[in-house]
């Protein structure tokens, strides 16, 4: 029961934090250090819930995607934001793929999410308050490929636990051009594949070593997360309609500040 306990909580962590741009993954990390939540399976608990988030954006945007769907083949604009998704999907994709496994064994660990919860609230606070005189990207049919690839390329910092994928690639938009509402629903559909590829990926690796035990927690914290998910997207869309991502870049300071902490009184491993 205990068990189930944690891996509720860790699901709650997930959906909460998968879509808001302070890392899901850095967030579960110390969470899972806290709770001394045991993984046999190394990263793959962390990776396997974020399904809930996949399925949480398909729900929240399915009439947008059914529709895309009915008109793919004949509608150019549709054509266009895929091609690009795929663009962006691809940098981040090939460089995890090729360094996963030393991704997973040298920096998922609290002072490595510490650190880079803190450099990307820096970056999220400059980047709010640069002036910005140029035309805005105000829709994801106007998205060009190059932009797309700008996305890709931020995304490759998100293997980075701490850094945060929606993070990276909002503020990666932001960067090159796309106003703020447009890089956030960008970064959305882009966990489609991303966050999609990448658990069946961890779940086919780990596929030998998982246990009846293993199984059940990993489902029910990816239906926690999804539930949670749903919840944070529909949230943050509001949000940034009316809002900068300041207070994100506040957060993540004060969070890394504080596990530091943590570390430096033991309570969690460095």
């Amino acid at each position: 029961m205990l068990e189930l306990i944690k891996v509720i909580i860790l699901g709650i962590v997930e959906g909460l934090t998968e879509f808001l741009p302070i890392s899901s993954t850095g967030h579960l990390i110390v969470f899972a250090a806290l709770l001394d939540f045991k993984n046999a399976n190394g990263s793959t608990f962390e990776i396997f819930i974020q399904i809930g988030a996949v399925v949480a954006v398909i729900v929240f945007f399915r009439a947008e995607l059914l529709k895309q769907v009915a008109t793919v083949t004949s509608d150019k604009e549709v054509q266009r934001l895929w091609l690009n998704i795929a663009i962006a999907f691809l940098p981040a994709a090939i460089i995890g793929f090729i360094f996963a496994d030393k991704i997973d064994e040298l920096l998922f660990r609290p002072v490595v999410v510490a650190a880079s919860l803190i450099v990307g609230g820096i970056i999220f606070l400059v980047v709010e308050r640069r002036p910005n005189t140029s035309p805005l990207t105000t829709s994801l049919a106007s998205i060009t490929p190059r932009q797309a690839l700008a996305v890709g390329v931020a995304q490759i910092s998100a293997l980075i636990p701490g850094v945060s994928r929606s993070g990276s690639t909002i503020i990666g938009g932001m960067l090159f051009g796309l106003d703020r509402a447009v890089a956030t629903k960008f970064s959305f559909y882009l966990a489609i594949p991303t966050l999609g590829i990448a658990t069946l990926y961890s779940l086919i690796k780990s596929l030998k070593t998982i246990q009846g035990n293993d199984l059940v927690n990993l489902i029910l914290g990816a239906i926690v997360a999804g539930i949670v998910a749903w919840i944070a997207v529909r949230w943050l869309l509001n949000y940034v309609a009316r809002n900068s991502f300041v207070a994100f870049g506040y957060y993540r300071m004060l969070a890394g500040i504080i596990i530091i902490i943590l570390i430096i009184m033991n309570v969690l491993p460095a």
